[in-house]
C-alpha cells in the first residue's frame, strides 16, 4: 500500500489529464439490448430492457470473459429515482449506441496485455441498486420499477447463452457502483460459471467505507439503508452478512469481503475522490469545504488533516479484512475514483505506480493472488 500521505497535495499525474483522452485509444462498440428479459420483469427503472455492450474475443481469448459493470451511484427514494428514471441510469432508450472500449477494455495489447483479446462485455447500469432490488409491485404513478437483481440475473443469462458457459477464464468487475456490483456479486459470478473454469473478481473504487462524515453523522451508513428499503434488496445481499447486521450495512464491503470464496481483487484509492465529496463531505455541508473537496490544492491545513483521516480510517477497513491467499490489492495515494476504465490510468508509461508494480502488472491474471 502507498503510506505517503505527505504527497497528499499531488494528484496522480496521468489522472490529472486522463478525461481528455478518454476515447483517444479506445475502439466503440454497438449497443444489446436483452429484450427477452422484460417479458421476465427484468428491467431498468423505466421498464425498458437491459442492455450490454460486447466486443468478441479472438485468437488465444476467445474462451475467457471479462464482465464489467458500469458505476454511476444509487437512488434511495422514490425521488432520487424519478430524477434518474429518463436517463441513461434509468432508461435503455436513453444509452448512447456506442461506447468506447478503453483501459481495461482495450483491445490492444500494449494497453491491455492481459485481456486485450478477451470477450469483454460492459453491462449498462440502470436500475440504481448495484443490481441488488426485486420490488414486483410497479408503482402506477410513478411507474418505477425495482428489478436490479432481475436485471443481472438476466444479462448472465443472455451472456452464457453467446458462450460463457464455455469460459475458461471469467472476470467480473466494475467501477464505482460497478466495484460494488463486483463484491456483492462475486461468488454467485463464480456459481455461473463451468466448474473448471478459472473465475475472479476486480473491484475498482468499490470498497466503500462505513465512516462518519465531518459533522459526525452516519450519513453513508443512512443512505444506503435507504437504498436497500426502497428497492427491496435484503434478499439479495449475502445472508452470511444479512444475518448478522441490518442490510443497509451489507452494502459496505468490509462487511462483505471476508465471506467471499471467489479471488477478489480490489483497487482503489486510499483518497477515494468520490467518497471524499460524498461520504466524508456530503453535499450541503460546511461551506468552507467547496474548494477543498473538488482540488485538494484549495485545502487548508486542517481540511488536510481530515482527508488524511479518512485515508487512515479506509486503511483500517482494508486491514481488518485480514490476509488471505484469495484476495489481492492495489491501494494508492491518488485523489481520484476509478482506475481501470482510462486507458492514461490503467496502463500507461506514467499510470500511478506502486514499488515498481502498475496496476495492470500487479493484477496479471496469471499471477495475481
Amino acid at each position: 500500500m502507498a503510506n505517503d500521505g505527505s504527497k497528499l497535495r499531488l494528484w496522480c499525474s496521468a489522472f490529472a489529464c486522463a478525461l481528455a483522452f478518454l476515447g483517444a485509444d479506445g475502439f466503440f462498440v454497438d449497443i444489446t439490448y436483452v429484450d427477452s428479459a422484460v417479458a421476465k420483469g427484468a428491467v431498468c427503472l423505466d421498464g425498458s430492457a437491459p442492455a450490454y455492450h460486447l466486443a468478441r474475443g479472438f485468437g488465444s481469448g476467445v474462451d475467457s470473459w471479462l464482465v464489467h459493470f458500469e458505476g454511476g451511484g444509487w437512488c434511495s427514494n422514490v425521488t432520487t429515482c424519478l430524477e434518474r428514471k429518463n436517463t441513461r441510469l434509468g432508461s435503455s432508450k436513453e444509452m448512447a449506441k456506442q461506447v468506447a472500449f478503453s483501459g481495461i477494455l482495450s483491445n490492444t495489447p500494449d494497453h491491455n496485455p492481459d485481456f486485450y483479446n478477451w470477450n469483454k462485455v460492459r453491462v449498462r447500469y440502470c436500475d440504481g441498486s448495484s443490481f441488488t432490488g426485486d420490488k414486483e409491485e410497479v408503482d402506477p404513478t410513478t411507474k418505477l420499477h425495482y428489478r436490479g437483481a432481475r436485471v443481472w440475473q438476466a444479462v448472465m443469462e443472455d451472456l452464457l447463452a453467446k458462450g460463457m458457459d464455455r469460459a475458461e477464464n471469467a472476470l467480473i468487475s466494475g467501477c464505482s457502483a460497478g466495484g460494488l456490483t463486483s463484491v456483492l456479486h462475486c461468488d454467485r459470478f463464480r456459481d455461473r460459471m463451468p466448474v473448471e473454469a478459472n473465475v475472479k473478481c476486480l473491484s475498482d473504487a468499490g470498497f466503500f467505507i462505513d465512516v462518519k462524515d465531518i459533522a459526525g453523522e452516519k450519513h453513508a451508513a443512512d443512505f444506503f439503508n435507504d437504498v436497500v428499503t426502497t428497492h427491496g434488496s435484503a434478499k439479495n445481499l449475502p445472508s452470511s452478512c444479512t444475518s448478522k447486521l441490518p442490510p443497509g450495512m451489507c452494502l459496505f464491503p468490509q462487511n462483505e469481503v471476508k465471506q467471499i470464496q471467489t479471488p477478489l481483487f480490489i483497487l482503489n484509492a486510499a483518497y477515494d475522490s468520490w467518497q471524499v465529496r460524498n461520504i466524508l463531505v456530503p453535499g450541503g455541508s460546511d461551506p468552507h469545504w467547496r474548494s477543498c473537496k473538488h482540488d485538494i490544492n484549495q485545502c487548508s491545513e486542517k481540511q488536510l488533516k481530515t482527508l488524511q483521516g479518512f485515508r487512515d480510517d479506509f486503511l483500517k477497513a482494508l486491514e481488518e479484512q485480514g490476509s488471505s491467499s484469495s484476495r489481492g490489492l492495489f491501494i494508492n495515494s491518488c485523489f481520484a475514483h476509478c482506475q481501470s476504465e482510462i486507458q492514461e490510468i490503467w496502463f500507461a508509461p506514467d499510470s500511478p505506480v506502486l514499488g515498481n508494480k502498475v496496476k495492470n502488472s500487479k493484477c496479471n491474471w496469471g499471477l495475481v493472488l
